[in-house]
């Protein structure tokens, strides 16, 4: 990514590019491993910039949050064209992917065991959570209902463990970087099929 710059860049366009380099750098080192001087010094302005436009470390990351939050809940909610099948879990992998590919670290902004165990960015990050898990727990809950499957432990452990098998996928693609969008849902459609499940 470039710099952002300043000069002749309005303010919006500004904060845009910023939070684009921060996104990078939180996604890749974590909320520790961050700092406000670092995206800076990455993003070609001033630290006192950052903190103009965005108060602290804290409400820049928030800003993160939002955007890798409104992206990954869109995402999701838009792959639901095969709702109640074993499809959708392969649907809602490629949007997934397609969303974030061009910034393969985005999932780990919030999905941070770093993050501060309280305030304004963990409220945001449980938000943005709680919505991606409820649309988890809505696609396990209608694929085994439509298996004829009522037992409510099942679905929760589902959902469980498709939270995890997302998790994971998203961490390994992180490592792998040379996979596109398009080859990440070719592999998950092939292991899905393998499992019995795509």
């Amino acid at each position: 990514m470039g710099k952002a710059g300043t000069k002749g860049v309005s303010r919006a366009d500004r904060e845009e590019q910023i939070v684009d380099v921060a996104v990078e750098e939180f996604g890749a080192h974590g909320y520790a491993g961050v700092s406000v001087t670092a995206v800076a010094r990455r993003a070609g302005i001033s630290k006192p910039l950052i903190y103009s436009y965005f108060g602290s470390k804290d409400g820049l990351h928030l800003a993160c949050v939002h955007r890798v939050g409104g992206l990954l809940v869109d995402a999701v909610a838009g792959a639901g064209s095969r709702s109640g099948t074993a499809g959708h879990a392969l649907d809602t992998l490629s949007a997934i992917f397609t969303a974030v590919e061009g910034c393969r670290h985005a999932w780990s902004v919030l999905y941070d065991p770093a993050l501060p165990p309280a305030g304004e960015l963990r409220d945001a990050v449980n938000r943005y959570r709680g919505r991606l898990a409820a649309m988890g727990a809505a696609g396990a809950t209608g694929l085994l209902t439509r298996a004829g499957h009522d037992d409510p432990l099942d679905h929760q452990l589902l959902n469980h463990v498709w939270q995890y098998a997302v998790t994971a996928v998203m961490r390994w693609w992180s490592d792998h970087p040379e996979q596109s969008a398009a080859e990440m849902t070719e592999r998950c459609t092939r292991l899905l099929t393998a499992l019995g499940t795509g």
